[in-house]
């Protein structure tokens, strides 16, 4: 059993590669099998419907994988600010680890990339967006503040994650994150409602 759970998530993790650093368009099943060394099957039997399944599965892994990390922040810090700060700043230091490739399978661009060309993938990019700003308004809102603010400052948060991360990677420098980390305490503390 353990060997096709091995398979599956290799097949994901060279899928979510691929997609980021090579985009949607330019991913071939052919390159996701070749370069995850499985079996041309195995690809079609873990994921049936092809590449835009393969996709969504990433999508999907990706957006748990970031709400288990937001969430594991929001525990380990008493003010909501000073998490969200922690979090840009080990995204800094994750991207300036992997050399600013691959560490994030998806952002802005594959969002972009894929909502024109199918429903269930824009939908999916949505709810990834959506899901990460919960968790961002949620802890806003146990920690006292309005719904309508919080729901706000957690777009903004997201918003400005998104940004500093396109310019990070295009720039190959942790600095607009850093600079973004430094910036998201007053965002949350200071800014008024809208």
């Amino acid at each position: 059993m353990s060997e096709k759970i091995n398979t599956r998530h290799n097949i994901l993790e060279t899928a979510a590669r691929l997609f980021f650093t090579k985009g949607y368009h330019a991913t071939g099943l052919s390159q996701i099998i070749k370069e995850s060394d499985c079996p041309k099957g195995s690809l079609y039997y873990y994921f049936p419907d092809g590449k835009e399944e393969l996709a969504l599965e990433c999508i999907n892994c990706t957006r748990e994988l970031v709400i288990e990390k937001w969430s594991s922040k929001f525990a380990e810090f008493d003010e909501p600010s000073d998490a969200v700060q922690a979090f840009v700043l080990d995204m800094a230091e994750d991207a300036e680890k992997f050399d600013y490739k691959g560490y994030m399978p998806f952002s802005f661009w594959m969002a972009v990339e894929t909502s024109s060309i199918s429903e269930k993938l824009r939908s999916a990019g949505q709810a990834v967006f959506a899901s990460w700003q919960a968790v961002i308004s949620d802890r806003l809102i146990a920690a006292g503040m309005e719904k309508g603010k919080a729901t706000e400052i957690g777009v903004v948060i997201i918003s400005l994650l998104e940004g500093a991360l396109i310019l990070a990677l295009t720039n190959r420098d942790k600095q607009p994150l850093l600079t973004a980390a430094k910036c998201l305490p007053y965002v949350i503390n200071q800014c008024p409602s809208f």
